[in-house]
């Protein structure tokens, strides 16, 4: 028997939202299972699984980043620490397939946020509004077709709605007519997708069932018992079956040849034709559907000329990024302008563009932020002085003053600086520095810093590029091992001669300091002129006193005699051995004497480019 197919475009209805009096979550789709059925859909139609992808890629871009990221450096660090790259890939990608995407913040017990995390929206339930509209909470449950009277889905805060340590916040555009749930942005070519799917799976049943005989075998002689007629079946089976015979075989046995079996097929009229337009019918309203502006932002070739594909691809990636992408992004920028509000940072979110330099729209872009934006060129380190020093009267922007010149490609221009970093010096880091008291810690470990060591080490406990510079407060390195108490700190070493004021303070000082402090002043002019081409700002890190420096960072770990951090005090320390802090529960790292040299002794004794042994001028 040929079994047929019946696609019906009219069967496709809206989803289904209900409400019910025995449930305090409201259910999603036939069977409470909607989201399965988006999900299916990307699966199973290959336009519509293409198009997701490559517009959740174009959302995401290169990642989230901020305008005023060098104004704020202490708050993009949190920002950056708070909210991980892989959560907002998670998101974009929900928000374009689902039509909605969702964040988990989680919080310290003062009320601030400690971290945000992707919450799966296929695994949320909102509950019914109150009294004025407004959804206290969602209902979570791994997998809702798994539901039983013993085992209940979570109650989870809405975001801002209660004191609890876990929220949701779910962003959900708003849509005419929907109030617990929005409809994805391409509902109209669902029916489409799913089209394109029967058209596959037929093709596929066809090739792989043989949907329409190849042969007709009559057996005029009579008719046989069933068990022979089963042997008899079993051997021509074998004999003819195989790819090169992709259809069935219908065998009949016949009282005689008078009367024997006859078929009379029904040939579908041009059907190569046929499936080939439902085929691009279906690709062609998938891509209406999603506001494809053209094909070949899919990386799908027409038939127009070489030259007119450039321009239509140019033209459409411009209409389809602040069509489309920018919508999707301003959403989650939103709702993550929410959540850092809790934190007290405020900044100008945005997502780096992914489109190729040459087709981004430049010509709208007023300010410097905007063409950051636009161009996705990291334009705010500096006020963007490019002007020649003898035509530049006052070529600073607001918020920016200039500190002296440097050299931009072969030319003097002015150095400019935010004005909240020129105020500036080493005495900022010495303020964070501490003194150790030798009575309540001792030194068990004490060696040159190596740099490929310190990320690995920094990627293993969590640390942020950049940290809040907070005087005499807990490092992300310090450790507890078996009730002992470890610090880690750094000192700056090396020349006891040193001939540049920031150096001869850090010396005079003789104080340690946490690697947050140190790195977080990456954006402060501690030691203005000692630059890159004679930037007031670089790395006191890595560069310590800049070009032809002959001073270096310590590690210096310290182990509490008694499991108590106290306050600091005396700057001396005990040194006791290595296998003491062992049979304390904690090895020190070892750092081998690889980029723990002094800048002197680095490859073009730090200079940004080779000069001379005389020539020892800052800001090479």
């Amino acid at each position: 028997m040929m079994k047929v197919h019946s696609i019906s475009l009219s069967s496709y209805t809206k989803p289904e939202i209900t409400e019910q009096r025995n449930k305090d979550w409201v259910e999603y789709g036939a069977d409470n299972n909607y989201y399965q059925y988006l999900i299916d859909r990307y699966n199973g139609s290959p336009t519509n699984n293409a198009i997701i992808n490559a517009i959740s890629d174009l959302i995401y871009g290169k990642g989230l980043d901020a305008t005023d990221s060098s104004r704020k450096p202490q708050e993009y660090a949190s920002m950056r620490s708070l909210i991980h790259s892989d959560c907002l890939r998670k998101v974009t990608a929900d928000l374009k397939m689902m039509g909605q995407c969702a964040f988990q913040i989680i919080y310290t017990k003062d009320r601030q946020v400690a971290q945000v995390e992707h919450m799966p929206i296929q695994t949320l339930r909102a509950e019914k509004m109150n009294e004025e509209g407004e959804i206290e909470a969602y209902y979570y449950c791994a997998d809702w077709t798994k539901l039983t009277p013993n085992k209940m889905p979570d109650r989870i805060p809405a975001f801002g709605t209660s004191n609890e340590g876990l929220e949701i916040l779910v962003v959900r555009p708003y849509k005419a007519g929907y109030y617990y749930y929005s409809p994805v942005d391409y509902q109209g070519g669902i029916p489409y997708a799913e089209l394109e799917e029967e058209i596959a799976n037929y093709h596929l049943n066809n090739i792989k069932n043989g949907m329409a005989p190849s042969m007709l075998i009559n057996f005029n002689n009579g008719v046989p018992d069933e068990e022979e007629r089963m042997l008899i079946e079993q051997r021509i089976t074998e004999k003819w079956s195989g790819s090169s015979n992709a259809g069935r075989a219908i065998i009949a046995f016949n009282e005689s040849k008078e009367l024997a079996a006859t078929i009379d097929p029904v040939q579908l009229s041009d059907a190569a034709a046929q499936y080939e337009f439902l085929s691009g019918e279906s690709m062609q309203k998938l891509m209406v559907a999603h506001r494809v502006t053209s094909p070949m932002l899919l990386g799908i070739k027409d038939n127009s000329g070489l030259g007119n594909n450039a321009e239509e691809i140019e033209t459409a990636t411009l209409l389809f990024d602040n069509t489309v992408i920018r919508p999707f992004q301003e959403q989650i920028i939103n709702a993550l302008d929410q959540i850092l509000a809790v934190n007290g940072i405020n900044l100008d979110l945005y997502f780096k563009t992914l489109q190729p330099l040459e087709f981004t729209d430049r010509s709208a872009a007023v300010t410097k932020e905007e063409q950051e934006k636009e161009t996705g060129e990291k334009l705010s380190a500096d006020c963007g002085c490019r002007t020649e020093l003898k035509d530049a009267d006052d070529p600073c922007e607001p918020g920016y003053v200039m500190v002296g010149t440097k050299m931009k490609d072969g030319k003097k221009v002015p150095n400019c600086v935010p004005e909240d970093s020129v105020n500036a010096s080493a005495d900022d880091l010495i303020d964070l520095g501490e003194e150790i008291n030798e009575e309540e810690w001792e030194l068990v470990d004490e060696r040159e810093v190596d740099y490929d060591q310190e990320e690995a080490l920094d990627k293993m406990i969590g640390l942020a590029s950049t940290g809040t510079a907070r005087p005499r407060a807990k490092s992300e390195q310090d450790a507890e091992k078996d009730g002992v108490l470890f610090l880690v700190r750094y000192q700056y070493d090396g020349s006891k001669s040193p001939e540049r004021e920031f150096c001869r303070k850090m010396m005079s000082a003789n104080k340690v300091y946490r690697k947050e402090d140190i790195v977080a002043l990456d954006n402060r002019a501690v030691n203005a002129g000692f630059g890159p081409e004679g930037a007031a700002t670089y790395s006191i890190w890595l560069y310590k006193g800049g070009p032809r420096c002959h001073h270096k960072w310590l590690r210096k770990t310290y182990m509490s005699r008694n499991g108590v951090r106290p306050d600091p005090g005396s700057p001396n320390a005990k040194t006791v051995s290595r296998s003491q802090a062992r049979r304390a529960g904690f090895d020190p790292p070892t750092n081998p004497n690889k980029v723990s040299v002094v800048p002197n002794k680095m490859k073009n004794k730090g200079f940004l480019n080779p000069k001379s042994p005389k020539d020892i001028q800052p800001g090479i």
